[in-house]
């Protein structure tokens, strides 16, 4: 921040003492008689970025009015010569690394805040699926033994039907299918990140198979 500001007072001192000189030749209204200088246009170098005009460090053309009064003593923009663009450049490449440390530290705490966004939005979930009864029909064959065994598959689409909450098979710890009526607690895998369930050693989604 300091070398931009010495950078700046440095570009003053010179602009100041002799952008009037340079400013009233260009726009001296005998030299532009010939071609009219209410249509005759500047080339200036812009200090900083304005709207509508253009960005930092660009060559663009303005009005000579335009210069003279409010680009000149805002010190918007110098005329298009060497040793103006020399310093603007210097002046650019201290303004850009400054640019680039705060787009750098912009992206960290998005990344940091978007990360924290998932994380509660994944333990949400899992409270969710934690306090639920997940319950599946079947028709029975032999006592409690039911005809289609519930798999991996199966749990994870009624939980996104009856519970709007979307998983994965990665995400059940069920080695084999569930053969017989009953409730079961199926353990869950989620990310390690997630606070566990107070009172208890993991999450879990209680399924109750009934009969159909």
């Amino acid at each position: 921040m300091a070398l931009s500001r010495c950078g700046r007072d440095t570009l003053r001192r010179v602009i100041n003492g002799s952008i009037e000189t340079r400013c009233d030749r260009i726009t001296n209204p005998v030299l532009f008689s010939a071609h009219g200088l209410r249509y005759r246009k500047l080339e200036v170098i812009l200090t900083t970025t304005i709207d509508k005009l253009g960005k930092a460090g660009e060559t663009v053309k303005v009005a000579p009015g335009h210069f003279r009064n409010h680009l000149m003593p805002k010190l918007l923009a110098v005329p298009n010569i060497d040793k103006y663009a020399f310093l603007i450049r210097e002046q650019r490449k201290l303004y850009q690394k400054e640019e680039e440390e705060m787009v750098t530290e912009t992206k960290t705490d998005d990344a940091i805040k978007e990360q924290e966004a998932k994380m509660k939005e994944y333990q949400m979930a899992a409270k969710i699926l934690d306090n639920a009864r997940l319950v599946l029909r079947r028709y029975i064959q032999i006592d409690n033994d039911i005809r289609d065994p519930v798999t991996k598959e199966e749990i994870v689409a009624e939980v996104a039907r009856q519970l709007m909450v979307n998983i994965k098979p990665e995400n059940l710890h069920l080695p084999n299918p569930l053969k017989s009526l009953g409730e079961y607690e199926v353990p869950l895998r989620l990310p390690r990140d997630i606070p566990r369930p107070e009172g208890k050693i993991q999450w879990t989604l209680t399924v109750k198979i009934r009969r159909k």
